[in-house]
C-alpha cells in the first residue's frame, strides 16, 4: 500500500538493490562455509595421528598475485564503465577492456590452482594420501568453484555492458563477489600455511 502523502519514491529509494542484498547473503553463506571447513581441518589435525605436513606448490604464491592484480583490473573496469555510462562516454572507447583483463587472470588462477594439483600430486600427495592432503584438494577445490562463479558473473557484466543494459548494482554485485574470493583465498593460503 502506497504512503498516505504519495511519496513512493522516497520509500522506495530508501531500499537497497536486490543484488545488494543478494550478494551479502550469498557472501556470509560462503564465510560460513568456509569457517566450517577451517574448523573441521583444525580439530582434524588435532586429533590424527596420520597428519602428515606437506610442502605447498610454489604456484599458490604466484596465483595469490595474479588473484589481486585481478581486482586492480576489476576496479580499473569500474572506473571505465562508470565514466562510459556517465557524461564522458564518447571518451572511453572500450570499456571493457579491463573486465576482460579481470575474466583472463581468474582463468589464469583457476589453471594455477590445476598446476598446484599436478605439483601436490609430483610430491606423492592425491587426495585420499593422508587427511592434510584431502582438505588442501577440498579447500582449493571448493573455492575455485567459487572463482568460476565469478567468472560466470563478469560474462555476464562484459555481456550486459555490450548490450547496453548493465545496471550499477550488478557490476557493484560482482565487484563485491570478486574481491571477495581474493579475501577469501588470502585467508585460505594463510590456514594452509599455518596448518598443512
Amino acid at each position: 500500500m502506497p504512503p498516505i502523502d504519495g511519496a513512493l519514491p522516497a520509500v522506495m529509494d530508501v531500499a537497497p538493490p536486490p543484488a545488494s542484498t543478494g550478494i551479502w547473503v550469498f557472501l556470509f553463506s560462503i564465510t560460513m562455509t568456509f569457517l566450517a571447513f577451517t574448523s573441521a581441518l583444525i580439530v582434524r589435525q588435532g586429533s590424527a595421528p596420520d597428519w602428515h605436513h606437506l610442502t605447498l606448490p610454489p604456484i599458490l604464491y604466484l596465483n595469490t598475485l595474479v588473484l589481486i592484480a585481478s581486482s586492480v583490473t576489476l576496479e580499473l573496469g569500474r572506473r571505465d564503465v562508470g565514466a562510459f555510462m556517465g557524461p564522458l562516454a564518447k571518451a572511453i572507447a572500450h570499456p571493457g577492456r579491463w573486465l576482460y583483463a579481470t575474466l583472463g587472470l581468474g582463468l589464469l588462477f583457476v589453471v594455477g590452482q590445476y598446476v598446484a594439483w599436478l605439483q601436490l600430486q609430483a610430491q606423492g600427495f592425491y587426495l585420499a594420501t593422508n587427511p592434510n592432503s584431502s582438505f588442501f584438494y577440498l579447500l582449493t577445490a571448493v573455492h575455485a568453484i567459487h572463482v568460476l562463479g565469478g567468472l560466470g558473473g563478469l560474462v555476464r557484466v562484459i555481456v550486459k555492458l555490450k548490450r547496453l543494459t548493465l545496471k550499477r548494482s550488478t557490476l557493484v554485485a560482482t565487484a563485491r563477489y570478486w574481491h571477495f574470493m581474493g579475501v577469501l583465498w588470502i585467508y585460505l593460503l594463510l590456514v594452509l600455511w599455518a596448518t598443512i
